[in-house]
């Protein structure tokens, strides 16, 4: 055990945060910390890092510890670059540094049995230096600085960095401070997908105890041993990663409601006999005083019962997203497509989007992955070359940001701006979209990420769209609202174009993959982690698996086999069938039945990509 919350209580405001709380955190365990937004996840990271106080109970800590949490950017009074911060995580090693190189100094002009003196203090000194790993430290840094994509940014003045910029140098050092305990919040924010994948390993690698709020749940089920959920002021922990994780919860909340059902008709039969029982007995001639005990002891074991509290159902985001009437089958065409600014950003551009095809755009931070969606959907024009729109091509467009000519505009106001609709209807949609009360009338300048994203997803279900442009949907979001939205998504009949770092997301919903690197752009068919194992074997020059994908080198493009793939889910959803028919345990029965809609939809993806690729 290296730390642990014994039993702790929180209130803040007046408000109990949880109550009797217990988390135990041990060697080489990663705990992922999940639960709504405001449930206190956050709160426990700062008491496991003593920035805060428990009301009742005690964090416990093995003695010696370091605890490293990344809560907020510090000010410096001198002007550090980038890497100098990194620096700051081996201060004390550094300091010894400097006193070896004083030394070094003073001993060029000392000779006999005073020079004999120094060298000994210098030999002590630079022992410590080396078990303090002192001529790592470089190698350290560099291997950081890399990881995280940090280059461009590590000479840079820290106070001329973006929060998020500076949110990473903060990130760096804290890694490289190599603490016992790691506490991190959100720490795949600001990152792209390749530092995200080094993370993923050093945290795996890692030998201390590792706590992680996220709401990227490719990353908790990439990292996470355990998944430790809050929920009304209540810690559960569940062994395994987050599909795991989700799969027990839903099994236990499937069983707490047919023991609060199964409850419920119980206490309303007895309830009935007892009625019974007492109209019986008053009807006898005369009164039948049996009958009157029977019922008086059946209201006593009435009363002994525990009545169980209904499930708690949690409050989704309500969204529905409507089609306009379909575009036709060439949606958007881009030839040979270059911009930049200043700098090439991107070269010669080909891609040719359709009907139904839900095309994602990745590629590490500062690629241009926004500028090319931005080209998509016609708030830029390219510097060389032409973006062609098909016919009947209606696109709503979900930008990261709100612009609003009106200062001070008040969040109804902005969501009524291009909608005829009335104050009460308007109030009624936005508590669909969890504003409730006064939310409604705060500035949209006050609003967090995640309130500025569900207003535009608000917007966007009254446009009258059958192209959907998205620029990162799922920042900011917490995971149901992420996972309402692709429901929404994958129901949608239209075109789909997005951005996303969510590589849960991308996996969900998207059947091509535009990988933009290195001032170009390669298409592949597939979700991401198909998209990622071909990148892979395209940068390696090996040839694909037997099967999987056929390659034209001739044309330099790839073709998948879809007559093997095809056939190959169809014999999986016949033997999914059987089994379902078979099969008489409930929660095996449910499982079975995700598994062949799943299939179900993979299949119609399948196949309509074959019959436009004909």
């Amino acid at each position: 055990m290296l730390i642990k919350a014994e039993a702790v209580t929180k209130i803040m405001g007046g408000t109990l945060i949880f109550e009797d709380l217990t988390l135990t955190a041990n060697q080489k365990q990663i705990i992922g910390i999940v639960g709504r937004n405001g449930c206190g996840k956050t709160t426990l990271l700062k008491l496991l890092a003593d920035v805060e106080t428990a009301d009742v109970g005690r964090i416990i800590k093995r003695k010696g510890i370091r605890t490293g949490y990344l809560h907020q950017i510090p000010q410096f009074e001198i002007e550090y670059t980038g890497k100098d911060v990194l620096h700051l995580a081996f201060s004390q090693t550094l300091a010894l540094q400097v006193e070896l190189e004083e030394l070094e100094r003073r001993m060029v002009t000392l000779t006999g049995d005073a020079l004999e003196r120094k060298l000994l203090v210098y030999g002590e000194k630079q022992e410590a230096f080396i078990q303090a790993g002192g001529y790592e430290i470089e190698a350290k840094v560099n291997r950081v600085v890399k990881g995280l994509k940090l280059e461009s940014i590590i000479e840079t003045t820290f106070t001329q960095l973006s929060g998020g910029e500076q949110t990473k140098i903060m990130l760096g050092q804290l890694l490289l401070s190599e603490p016992d305990v790691l506490l991190l919040d959100e720490p795949t924010n600001h990152l792209d997908m390749l530092a995200i994948d080094w993370l993923e390993d050093y945290l795996r690698n890692f030998e201390g105890a590792t706590l992680i709020i996220s709401h990227d749940r490719y990353f908790l089920n990439a990292v996470s041993t355990s998944i430790a959920e809050i929920e009304d002021g209540v810690l559960k922990t569940y062994n395994g990663n987050y599909d795991r994780y989700v799969k027990e919860k839903e099994a236990e909340t499937m069983q707490a409601f047919q023991q609060y059902d199964e409850q419920q008709k119980k206490i309303k039969k007895m309830q009935e006999a007892i009625k019974q029982l007492k109209i019986w007995a008053n009807e006898a001639s005369p009164p039948s005083a049996s009958l009157h005990r029977r019922a008086k002891n059946m209201e006593k074991a009435l009363a002994r019962i525990v009545v169980k509290k209904r499930p708690p159902v949690a409050k989704k985001m309500n969204l529905s997203l409507q089609n306009a009437d379909r575009a036709g089958n060439d949606v958007l065409g881009l030839e040979a497509v270059s911009f930049g600014y200043g700098q090439t950003l991107f070269n010669s551009v080909n891609v040719s989007i359709g009907w139904k095809d839900h095309i994602a755009i990745v590629g590490e931070n500062g690629a241009g992955k926004t500028t090319l969606l931005k080209i998509m959907s016609g708030e830029l024009s390219p510097d060389k070359g032409q973006v062609k729109s098909g016919s009947n091509v209606k696109i709503g467009y979900l930008s990261q940001k709100l612009n609003h000519q009106a200062t001070g505009i008040r969040l109804i106001d902005a969501f009524r701006e291009n909608i005829s609709i009335t104050e009460e209807e308007a109030r009624s949609v936005l508590a669909s979209f969890l504003f409730y009360g006064y939310d409604v009338f705060k500035q949209v300048a006050s609003l967090s990420g995640g309130e500025r994203m569900r207003l535009r997803l608000a917007q966007l279900m009254y446009e009258d769209v059958n192209v959907l442009v998205l620029d990162e949907p799922t920042n900011h979001l917490d995971i149901e609202s992420r996972e309402v939205l692709e429901e929404q998504l994958a129901l949608f009949k239209g075109t789909i174009i997005a951005v996303s770092h969510d590589r849960y997301f991308l996996n969900a919903l998207f059947n091509r993959i535009l990988w933009l690197e290195n001032r170009t752009a390669k298409l592949y068919s597939g979700n991401y982690d198909e998209a990622k194992k071909q990148h892979g074997i395209a940068h390696a020059n090996v040839p694909l698996e037997k099967n999987a994908v056929k390659t034209d080198y001739r044309n330099n493009t790839t073709t998948r086999d879809y007559e093997a793939e095809s056939d190959n889910i169809e014999q999986q959803i016949s033997t999914l069938k059987q089994e379902i028919t078979n099969e008489s345990n409930w929660e095996n029965y449910q499982d079975l039945e995700k598994e062949l809609t799943t299939l179900g939809g993979k299949l119609e993806i399948l196949l309509n990509e074959w019959i436009m690729n004909e």
